[in-house]
C-alpha cells in the first residue's frame, strides 16, 4: 500500500493510492487504527505533503561498501549518524532552495528511507522489523563545502540542514521487501547514482536496532540509510530525481534562494500525478505546478 498525505481546501488528510490517479481517504491514526472511508479524491485535486510528520530524520554517513572501498575508509563498527531538522522537510514537486551566497557545492544524495511505525527503544534487528511501518524515497541534499568549512568541526547538521534539504516522499510503501530495492539518482534525466540496498553496511533492520541503542524512535520518524559514490552537484535550474523501483520517484526542481532578501520560502503543496496505472512499481510520471 502506498500512503500519502495531502492538503485539500486548507485541510490536511491522508489516504492510500488506488491505481494511478485516485486517493482513498483514510481516517484515524496512520500508524495505529487507520481505516478507509467511502470517500475517494482525484489525485490532481489535492496538494501533496510529506507523507508523514517526523519528529526527526536520522541520516547515516559512511554506510556504503562501494564508497568505503573507493575512498579507502574504515568500515564503521557502529552506525554513524546525524540529524536533519523538521524545517528542512519538503516532498515531491517542491523546490530545493539553493542557498545563494552561503554555499558553493550542493549535491544530491539518493537514499532509501525507513519510516517508523511504533515507539521503539533498545530493540534487536529482529524486533526492528515489527517497528518499521514502511519505506520512502529520500534526497539527502548536502552543502559539501559547509560540512568541511571548519577543519576542527565537521558541520554535518548545518551542511545538511538548510531549509528544503530534507526531501522525502511522495509515498510510504508498506508492502515491499527492502532487501530487493535499488536506488537511482538523476540530474536533468542523466543517471548519476545506481546502487542496491545490499551495498549498505547496515541493512534497514540493523540500522533501526543500532539507532535505538541511543535514542527512542517514534511513529513517523524517518531514517535515511545513506548514499553511495557519485553524489552529483546540483545548481539552480536543474531537475533532480531519486527513483526506487518498488516505491516510486521523488522529483524536485532546484531554485536559487538568497536569504539576505528576507523572503521566506513558500511551502506549497504541489499537485502532481505520481503513479502510472500501467506501471506496477509505481514510478511517478510528471510534476505539475499549482
Amino acid at each position: 500500500m502506498k500512503y500519502v498525505r495531502f492538503e485539500y481546501r486548507g485541510k490536511t488528510g491522508f489516504g492510500v493510492l488506488e491505481g494511478s490517479d485516485v486517493v482513498r481517504v483514510y481516517e484515524g491514526d496512520m500508524f495505529e487504527g487507520a481505516h478507509p472511508t467511502s470517500e475517494t479524491m482525484p489525485l490532481h485535486m489535492v496538494g501533496l505533503l510529506p507523507p508523514c510528520q517526523p519528529s526527526k530524520m536520522v541520516a547515516l554517513w559512511n554506510n556504503s561498501r562501494a564508497q568505503i572501498e573507493k575512498l579507502n575508509r574504515e568500515t564503521p563498527a557502529e552506525v554513524l549518524w546525524f540529524l536533519k531538522p523538521p524545517s528542512s522537510f519538503i516532498t515531491h514537486g517542491q523546490a530545493i532552495l539553493y542557498p545563494v551566497g552561503q554555499a558553493e557545492r550542493i549535491v544530491l544524495e539518493g537514499e532509501l528511507g525507513i519510516v517508523i511505525g511504533r515507539v521503539c527503544n533498545g530493540v534487536s534487528a529482529e524486533e526492528a522489523k515489527e517497528c518499521i511501518f514502511g519505506y520512502t524515497v529520500i534526497n539527502d541534499v548536502t552543502a559539501q563545502d559547509v560540512v568541511k568549512r571548519d577543519a576542527t568541526f565537521p558541520q554535518y547538521d548545518r551542511g545538511k540542514g538548510y531549509d528544503t534539504f530534507g526531501v522525502f516522499g511522495p509515498v510510504i510503501e508498506t508492502e515491499v521487501d527492502p532487501m530487493t530495492l535499488r536506488m537511482k539518482s538523476y540530474v536533468n534525466g542523466e543517471l548519476k547514482q545506481d546502487f542496491p540496498v545490499t551495498d549498505l553496511v547496515f541493512n534497514p533492520y540493523a540500522t533501526v536496532a543500532e539507532i535505538t541503542k541511543t535514542m527512542t524512535l517514534y511513529p513517523g520518524d524517518v531514517i535515511a540509510c545513506g548514499t553511495t559514490l557519485n553524489a552529483a552537484p546540483i545548481t539552480p535550474g536543474d531537475t533532480v530525481e531519486i527513483r526506487i523501483d518498488g516505491i516510486g520517484s521523488l522529483v524536485n526542481p532546484v531554485q536559487a534562494f538568497d536569504r539576505r532578501t528576507r523572503v521566506r520560502p513558500a511551502k506549497p503543496a504541489p499537485k502532481a500525478e505520481i503513479i502510472a496505472s500501467n506501471d506496477p512499481i509505481g514510478t511517478p510520471k510528471k510534476v505539475a505546478s499549482r
